[in-house]
């Protein structure tokens, strides 16, 4: 049929057909560029739980945790406790170049993949999210340099990507060891630190309503949480994708400078996220200690919450 090959033994099906609506491209767009850029996206998926947010023609996008049993045997998997459903979860290992064209094929446009190798966190994480608007990605920048400012105040470096949305990651490599409660409080204490720096700008607050506009530093990405791999296309209109900056550009860029047209070209023979990924660094002392004072977000707004909600009730 018209649109259909095979790449590496995997057939590939309906290439002609748009990928979603507002992306202005076609599922061979989308193969074309996870091929291309292959041999740097499958590094940060390898031996990491993945989920993907798929795209079927005429309905909504939605996100995928368990392989289906449809899939190849080739196609590696590992079975995750998942603390939210209470229950095992058989997730796909993306290792390898066919596996990801499979991916490709199921029309798979976003890759989250796990913090975890095994049961060792590898990466601190914070995620910025600014506030709707034309200026909503210059704030996530401000934002993202806080976070900076915060990491060299505590002798820690970190790498820096878009989001492939609106807002900033920032990646620090955690060494070997690290526990998973002193990994989350520190995560909880570069965040506030990072608040403390501008919180006319920046806010830690976790219920929306509270941020007043302001720019969301996101400490909850530690645990079960995933996060859009670097070079993971997103369902978003253009089908941008999410992309290492160097620290010293990221202010010169916008998300969609990076799409599934534009990415692999502007790596050249490079893999920026690798190159700019510091060695594993171990967490300060000071830094755990003080993020072990500071409430755990999700469950501090949903006490919040339901005294808001006691409170409307007795109005």
């Amino acid at each position: 049929m018209a649109g259909d090959e095979t790449r590496d033994g995997v057939a590939l099906t309906n290439l002609d057909q748009p990928l979603f609506d507002g992306a202005g491209a076609t599922k061979r767009d989308l193969v074309d560029y996870l091929d291309a850029v292959a041999d740097r996206i499958i590094p940060v998926l390898r031996d990491r739980a993945l989920s993907v947010i798929r795209v079927r023609p005429g309905q909504e996008p939605f996100m995928q945790k368990n392989l289906p049993k449809y899939a190849p045997e080739w196609v590696q998997s590992v079975s995750v406790w998942a603390e939210a459903s209470r229950r095992q979860v058989t997730y796909a290992l993306c290792n390898d170049r066919r596996t990801l064209l499979w991916f490709a094929n199921q029309r798979a446009v976003e890759y989250h993949p796990g913090l975890f190798v095994g049961s060792h966190p590898t990466h601190l994480i914070l995620d910025l999210d600014p506030p709707d608007g034309s200026d909503a990605f210059e704030l996530a920048v401000r934002g993202a340099f806080l976070v900076r400012q915060a990491l060299e105040d505590a002798g820690l470096a970190g790498a820096v990507k878009t989001s492939g949305a609106k807002g900033v990651h920032v990646f620090v490599p955690v060494a070997e060891g690290t526990g998973m409660e002193d990994l989350a409080a520190a995560t909880r204490a570069l965040a506030a630190r990072a608040e403390r720096v501008d919180p006319a700008l920046a806010t830690t607050a976790f219920i929306r309503e509270d941020r007043a506009g302001k720019v969301f530093i996101d400490s909850t990405r530690a645990g079960g949480a995933t996060v859009a791999a670097a070079y993971s296309p997103r369902v978003r209109p253009g089908a941008p994708v999410s992309f290492p900056v160097a620290w010293e550009s990221l202010d010169q860029v916008v998300p969609a400078d990076f799409t599934v047209h534009t990415a692999a070209g502007l790596l050249k023979d490079g893999d920026p996220w690798a190159e700019s990924m510091p060695e594993p660094q171990r967490l300060p002392a000071d830094l755990v200690e003080e993020g072990h004072t500071i409430p755990v977000a999700r469950v501090q707004a949903m006490h919040e919450g339901k005294r808001r909600a006691r409170a409307r009730r007795t109005e």
